[in-house]
């Protein structure tokens, strides 16, 4: 079992965390994971809540979180109602790949902005149509696979679609992916719901050997990183 320190590491690039999510990861009881995270929580390093009641217990880093996990000076995840179940869901999806790969590295939107803006560049995200008012306009995936080493290969770009999107923003978004070459491909994770629009833009624009497509629930409940070997994980596009 891994310490309190890399309980903090993991949640700062992560996101949100919950108990559900580092009993996969660690392999360990639900006791002791909501124990750990209720530990980290009295001692003021984590903040947990839970917006929705069939969803579980949350917790982000705080301000002194980030300072313990040397990272201070971002801004603590705002977990409302409208996003408890996506960073639910994208704290298991982080889980199930750490515990299968345990030698390479995932993180989340807010981790990946950071990373972007020191570089100066994308690493691992999509320029989309038009321009924002504040520069080019640019989507960035829920999580990122990174690869130990960028002489490897580069980043795997994860989408986790819960929710039903509208058919242009994700025809948009796919046809994004499908020039991005910051990334080697991207997994989209999908809810029974959101399958078959998604599939649709993806098709559509054809970007179907860029774009794997697996559903959430399968991905999550059998542990299936796409049953594939270590190398292709860092490949999907190859």
């Amino acid at each position: 079992m891994s310490g309190r320190s890399d309980l903090l590491d993991w949640a700062a690039r992560v996101g949100a965390v919950s108990a559900e999510a580092l009993v996969m990861r660690e392999r360990c009881s639900p006791a002791s994971a909501r124990a750990r995270l209720a530990a980290a929580e009295r001692a003021g390093l984590l903040a947990g809540t839970r917006p929705l009641v069939d969803e579980p217990r949350l917790y982000a880093l705080t301000p002194k979180g980030y300072r313990a996990a040397s990272v201070a000076g971002r801004p603590p995840a705002r977990i409302g109602p409208s996003s408890a179940r996506h960073a639910a869901a994208c704290a298991l999806v982080a889980a199930v790949i750490e515990c299968a790969y345990p030698d390479l590295c995932v993180s989340g939107e807010a981790d990946l902005r950071v990373r972007e803006r020191a570089h100066g560049r994308p690493l691992a995200s999509a320029t989309l149509p038009g321009v924002h008012p504040r520069g080019v306009a640019v989507h960035r995936p829920d999580l990122v696979l990174w690869p130990c080493s960028p002489l490897i290969g580069l980043p795997v770009a994860i989408e986790v679609e819960l929710t039903v999107k509208a058919p242009m923003r994700l025809r948009a978004i796919c046809d994004a992916w499908g020039r991005a070459r910051c990334v080697s491909g991207v997994i989209y994770l999908v809810s029974p719901q959101a399958s078959e629009p998604v599939a649709r833009a993806i098709e559509g624009s054809r970007a179907q050997r860029r774009i794997a497509l697996v559903a959430v629930s399968s991905f999550v409940e059998g542990g299936n990183v796409l049953g594939l070997p270590h190398e292709r994980t860092v490949a999907v596009g190859a």
